[in-house]
């Protein structure tokens, strides 16, 4: 998360291979009739695929995330500071991953990173750097999309230390990947979302979100289309308000554009997940305004509904502490699911969320 303040060798993760397994109920599983109706608190609207959500979202497990923060938060990334080496590896990694998914590439030459000058970032990068954007066209309505996102890049080194970010945001950026994979696996069983998804994972947040500005104007969709934001900014721990009640996510910026997405919010985890959804930090007069400080807020700006997903700080926040063996990976399944869901609910219900606000 950005402060208020302001592969060489790559490997396609084993794991990746295992979800095969969970899925040979059915090699071309076809739409249940009895699918799942979602409310609102308007009128119930029956949402074709939502009762296969669970298939799928049984493949976000514990153990994948792990490998892949393990691999995010080493040293080998050198903090994955905006700019500089270990940034452009993870790009490399990143990229790496979604081809060995079989994801395409956003922008239309098949380039999965879309660069950004050295000049606009004003200074505060001593190179150029890139977002890293993959997606999954849709069946019916391919010209509306869902966009999840998390920023990829941290602090970097400072001196000998190498701030690995773990949490920040290598476990938001794990769970675009797990994302990612659960809707092509309902892809190549013929279960494709009908609106498009796409994995947008940025850099330059930390030093003034960049990446999601450099994004939103120069879109590589019309953001007209975009229905909805869903960004991913520390989702692995449990703050000290949560200590003793561990099973909770906060959720920023549901209510504010669109009262619909927040109750579509809330519906999706009652029916399948059941965190306790915390609305502190949504509070207009909260003086810590993370409304404005992760890369949703790019998207906000230009009236697109989102939700923004934390877990708060803790000790490790910006400090060389913020290693993988401090991740609740229990929680970061359980969450990571959460955005699943809401995700599958947007991309296939009927009618796009209305804005009203």
């Amino acid at each position: 998360m950005k402060n208020f303040v302001i592969l060489a060798s790559v490997v396609i993760l084993s794991a990746y291979g295992s979800v095969n397994a969970q899925l040979t109920t059915a090699s071309n599983p076809t739409v249940n009739s009895n699918s799942l109706a979602i409310t609102t608190g308007k009128e119930v609207k029956e949402t074709a695929k939502v009762d296969m959500a669970p298939m799928y979202a049984n493949t976000i497990t514990e153990s994948d995330l792990k490998l892949l923060v393990y691999k995010l938060s080493s040293d080998e990334f050198e903090g994955r500071k905006t700019g500089e080496k270990g940034q452009k590896i993870a790009a490399r990694y990143l990229e790496e991953v979604y081809k060995g998914l079989g994801i395409a590439a956003a922008r239309e030459n098949g380039d999965y990173q879309q660069r950004i000058p050295m000049e606009y970032f004003r200074g505060r990068s001593k190179d150029t750097a890139s977002n890293v954007v993959a997606y999954i066209k849709g069946s019916e309505k391919p010209n509306e999309y869902i966009i999840l996102s998390a920023h990829y890049d941290h602090v970097g080194m400072r001196g000998n230390n190498i701030f690995n970010g773990a949490d920040d945001d290598a476990s938001g950026t794990s769970a675009v990947l797990e994302i990612a994979e659960a809707f092509k696996k309902a892809a190549d069983n013929g279960n494709a979302p009908k609106r498009s998804v796409v994995f947008l994972n940025v850099s330059g947040e930390e030093i003034g979100l960049f990446g999601s500005k450099y994004y939103t104007e120069h879109p590589i969709f019309p953001l007209r289309e975009t229905v909805a934001n869903l960004n991913i900014d520390m989702i692995g721990r449990v703050d000290q308000r949560h200590k003793d009640n561990p099973e909770f996510v906060y959720l920023i910026g549901a209510d504010k554009i669109s009262k619909e997405l927040h109750e579509l919010s809330e519906a999706v985890n009652k029916k399948y997940v059941n965190l306790e959804l915390d609305y502190t930090y949504n509070d207009e007069n909260d003086p810590n305004r993370f409304y404005y400080r992760s890369d949703h807020y790019n998207f906000a700006k230009n009236g697109i509904p989102i939700i923004f997903y934390f877990n708060g700080v803790h000790e490790d926040y910006h400090k060389p502490t913020d290693t993988a063996d401090k991740i609740r990976y229990d929680l970061l399944q359980k969450r990571t699911q959460l955005i699943f869901y809401t995700a599958w609910e947007l991309a296939n219900r009927e009618n796009r969320i209305k804005i009203d606000k």
